[in-house]
């Protein structure tokens, strides 16, 4: 090697070594870059998702300095990482529970950000016209009590109808779910027999041989690809694949089909006797006699504090805006907007962010 290559190899080397102590210097780790988007991360309910995605979308091209992102994984998993801390915020069609909240060092807080109707879909071919299932009919084709399409409690009911000498295929949640949960809460609210049997929560053991799926959307896709299937899923799923949804016997002995007025009908009744402080308000039988008879609230989960004050400015700015803004949007895409008294409490509760 020439003295020249030797001379410059060693040149080369000597301002490498300069460049890393200077950089060593100034920050032990790599900045993200000035002018970078704040990032702002959160995960759970499959139910919002869809409504989320858009909000999120509209939001981030109006303030382009913040990026917002959702990760739809199921309310469990959603307060799964919400408690250990791995996002910035969650999402749950259950809420949280006395213990899960506790589990959480810096606080928790239950904001109302949408809410929805679980509907009982399903695949009937050649059926024409609207099937009406009394309570104690839907009850007990998950129970598996009822398992043919003509029997005669699901005949006497649709005396307008030809139904198949079919076989019922039940199709239900395999993971972690807040619709399961508004589901199973309800079921147990009306029945004895499913309160003392299968009982209420986001992950159940199913009577019979139920077909499962993971999130609503898959949930929604068996009901679609399978014939004489009825499946429960959030009223947006099943509408986007444009499935045929029972009218549900309601408390006040009235069929009634899933629509934004029906629901909100429910839970602003609801709000108006018992809104609790800290906004974890199930409905799971309404009264009202013109109401839905399945509706869940889907909460967002939001810290107490935040390590990082930009994040908790951004969290509380987007929040915000969903509830006022966001409302008619969701509205559109087949979400119930929350009624006033309670966007209202949920505007409150996010000053309780620090």
């Amino acid at each position: 090697m020439t003295s020249f290559h030797r001379i410059t190899h060693a040149a080369v080397a000597a301002l490498a070594l300069a460049v890393l102590i200077s950089c060593g210097k100034e920050a032990a780790a790599p900045q993200a870059a000035a002018g970078d988007p704040l990032r702002v991360q959160g995960a759970g309910a499959t139910f919002p998702d869809p409504l989320y995605q858009a909000w999120f979308r509209r939001y981030n091209e109006e303030h382009p300095d913040v990026q917002f992102s959702y990760q739809a994984v199921g309310s469990g998993e959603g307060v799964t990482r919400f408690i250990a801390e791995a996002v910035d915020f969650g999402g749950s069609d259950s809420a949280m529970s006395d213990e899960q909240i506790a589990q959480v060092p810096r606080g928790a807080n239950l904001i109302p950000a949408t809410a929805g109707m679980v509907v009982l879909a399903y695949n009937l071919p050649g059926v024409e016209g609207e099937l009406r299932l009394p309570r104690d009919v839907y009850v007990d084709i998950f129970l598996g009590k009822i398992w043919r399409w003509d029997d005669p409690r699901i005949l006497a009911a649709n005396p307008d109808l030809t139904l198949p000498p079919k076989l019922i295929q039940t199709v239900v949640r395999r993971d972690g779910s807040g619709t399961t949960y508004a589901f199973t809460n309800h079921l147990s609210t009306i029945s004895p027999a499913w309160a003392e049997g299968p009982g209420t929560g986001t992950h159940l053991n199913w009577p019979g041989g139920a077909m499962t799926g993971n999130g609503n959307e898959g949930v929604a896709h068996k009901i679609l690809i399978s014939h004489g299937s009825i499946g429960y899923v959030e009223y947006f799923f099943a509408q986007r694949l444009g499935l045929p949804i029972a009218a549900l016997e309601n408390q006040a002995g009235h069929f009634v089909k899933p629509d934004a007025e029906s629901g909100r009908r429910a839970l602003e009744a609801a709000a108006a006797a018992r809104l609790p402080e800290n906004l974890r308000l199930f409905v799971p039988d309404p009264e009202a006699p013109d109401a839905y008879p399945i509706v869940s609230l889907s909460w967002l989960l939001l810290y107490g504090q935040y390590p990082e004050p930009e994040k908790a400015a951004a969290l509380k700015a987007v929040v915000t805006w969903a509830l006022q803004e966001g409302q008619p949007i969701a509205r559109e895409m087949g979400y119930i907007p929350l009624p006033d008294n309670i966007a209202a409490a949920a505007n409150r509760a996010i000053a309780n962010i620090r």
